[in-house]
């Protein structure tokens, strides 16, 4: 009988406890040990923990595959996924379902992974965004067009990173009636998200995506105008992009094979039609809930008692 077994036998018999030898975990250290790292540098980062730094591409020609992508900056049921399909079905855009891609993340799982990373010049937030332009790249080759259009809402809050990926990326907005957002985010989930809990997270997207239009160029489009008149707010997107409008944009259905997917975008049977429908009436000004009020007066939408919004749409 070895030490430790003897040590055991006696420690059980007496207090019912044992020793037993700490496992290793993965990547040869004992589970609960501090990471071996180099003098001065940080710890490697574990899921779930944001990267602290980004920065633009060291060298474009070398660190980036995909040329001015378009990214287009919506708050959640704005009509994104309406503006998505018109959009791919030009023959040369290509706008995949939402890719959240902002949301895949670089890890090191050893001490030496991350000198090595640090030994290449990256850091995790540079090998994210190898990672993010490598994804959205093959998207694009896989589709044989020429312009990849991304378009998922929470980019918005990223907005500031997103441009420093991609410095020569180009940006659309699209707004919508404020109180409309809300109110089609409640519907889309009425048990998760009462009207007042609607209104607040909606306004949380709308908040970004006024920040980004603060911060960034381009091009702004309203939902209202690709509901009443889509050809002429489709012409005004492409000018921007540089492409020829094609009338066969009005008719996105006849373009995209795959059915809209829960939580990659619009599914509901509006957006199934393939055409494009009639937008909601707009509220009345005192329908607007009081929160939205300042975006409103940002996006030129009338709301309050008298209409205190900088006019209509």
């Amino acid at each position: 009988m070895t030490l430790l077994r003897r040590i055991n036998a006696a420690l059980g018999s007496a207090t019912g406890f044992q020793v037993r030898r700490v496992p290793r975990a993965p990547g040869g250290q004992r589970a609960g040990s501090a990471p071996t790292r180099a003098p001065g540098r940080p710890p490697a980062r574990r899921p779930g923990q944001r990267a602290s730094g980004y920065r633009r591409p060291a060298a474009s020609g070398v660190d980036r595959l995909l040329r001015r992508p378009v990214f287009v900056i919506a708050p959640v049921r704005s009509g994104s996924t309406l503006l998505r399909m018109m959009l791919g079905s030009h023959s040369l855009l290509h706008a995949p379902h939402e890719t959240h891609f902002r949301r895949l993340e670089v890890h090191c799982a050893t001490g030496l992974a991350e000198k090595s990373l640090h030994a290449l010049g990256l850091g995790l937030g540079d090998a994210e965004h190898l990672l993010w332009d490598r994804l959205l790249h093959r998207e694009l080759m896989k589709s044989g067009k020429q312009v990849l259009v991304e378009k998922t809402p929470g980019n918005a809050f990223v907005h500031e990173r997103v441009a420093a990926c991609w410095p020569d990326a180009r940006f659309v907005f699209l707004l919508r009636h404020p109180a409309s957002v809300a109110r089609s985010w409640h519907e889309a989930d009425p048990v998760r998200r009462s009207p007042e809990h609607a209104v607040l997270d909606a306004l949380r997207f709308m908040n970004a995506v006024e920040r980004a239009r603060g911060n960034l160029d381009g091009h702004t489009v309203r939902y209202e105008e690709l509901t009443e008149d889509p050809a002429l707010a489709l012409k005004g997107v492409c000018a921007f992009l540089g492409v020829d409008w094609e009338p066969g944009m009005l008719d996105y259905g006849s373009h995209h094979s795959a059915e809209p997917e829960k939580g990659l975008g619009d599914w509901r049977e509006k957006i199934r039609t393939g055409s494009v429908q009639p937008g909601r009436p707009l509220p009345e000004p005192a329908e607007v809930p009081a929160p939205l009020h300042a975006v409103c007066a940002a996006w030129g939408y009338p709301a309050g008692p008298a209409g205190t919004g900088r006019g209509t749409p």
